[in-house]
């Protein structure tokens, strides 16, 4: 079965996920009420789960599953380079030429095989050379990526084949009191993780599975839940709140 994610209709909506504001995502003559809360869910990852004022200067981060890449940039505000790597190669693309050129223009689909255009742009004060974007699997990151301040991994977890190989390589790149932000649905599905490599089981949760993988090496700081609105066409919308936790390294 091909990749979902290698396909044109979800680099689409990635993009609009990413990128699109009110106007670009509530396209018809109404809006679904109370929902505008779920945009800019990757900047919100950022802003509302790290602690801002304790990034050192000249900071490195990691955004691991990045997608199309909004997470990287609005990290580039605050550190000064950052790392996106994903697994799909469209979504990569399309985030080098969004650090290349600024914007990218795509086909938003509004039902059956009708599609209008849209723009997908990066905010212009954003110094888009601190980002480089490579493919990568999370599973298996190339030895030599050396270590963080700040490592963000949002709604990658449960799209993992084994999430617990992904958490275990997290100390070596996490720095000593660094970050970690994790944000997660929480949807196990077997087509992505087999029911044995769920973090959550009958009688515990995904941030118990998260604790018993972090504990040793990370402080657990605080919980936030981050709704987010998936615009699959001008009619039907995904409507999800992720839990975004946001751990320290232990040591100096």
């Amino acid at each position: 079965m091909p990749n979902i994610y290698e396909t044109e209709r979800l680099l689409a909506e990635y993009l609009l996920f990413h990128y699109g504001y009110a106007e670009d995502v509530f396209t018809g003559q109404w809006e679904p009420k109370g929902m505008r809360e779920g945009l800019h869910f990757p900047e919100r990852c950022v802003n509302a789960c790290l602690d801002l004022y304790t990034i050192p200067a000249n900071a490195r981060a990691l955004d691991a599953g990045c997608a199309v890449g909004r997470a990287s940039f609005e990290l580039s505000r605050y550190c000064g380079s950052v790392t996106g790597i994903d697994f799909s190669r469209r979504f990569i693309e399309a985030a080098n030429a969004l650090k290349n050129e600024g914007e990218l223009a795509f086909q938003r689909l509004e039902e059956g095989a009708r599609t209008t255009p849209c723009t997908a742009r990066v905010p212009q004060e954003i110094v888009r050379g601190r980002v480089s974007f490579e493919t990568g699997d999370a599973m298996d990151l190339r030895g030599d990526l050396g270590d963080f301040d700040v490592v963000l991994a949002a709604n990658l977890l449960c799209r993992l084949g084994d999430p617990a190989k992904f958490l275990a390589r997290l100390p070596q790149l996490v720095k000593p009191g660094g970050q970690l932000v994790l944000t997660t649905p929480c949807t196990w599905l077997e087509e992505f993780t087999p029911h044995a490599n769920w973090l959550c089981g009958s009688d515990s949760t995904t941030l118990d599975g998260l604790h018993g993988h972090l504990d040793a090496h990370f402080e657990f700081v605080k919980q936030t839940d981050l709704p987010f609105l998936l615009r699959e066409h001008a009619r039907k919308f995904q409507w999800t709140v992720a839990q975004g936790t946001l751990w320290r390294r232990r040591g100096n």
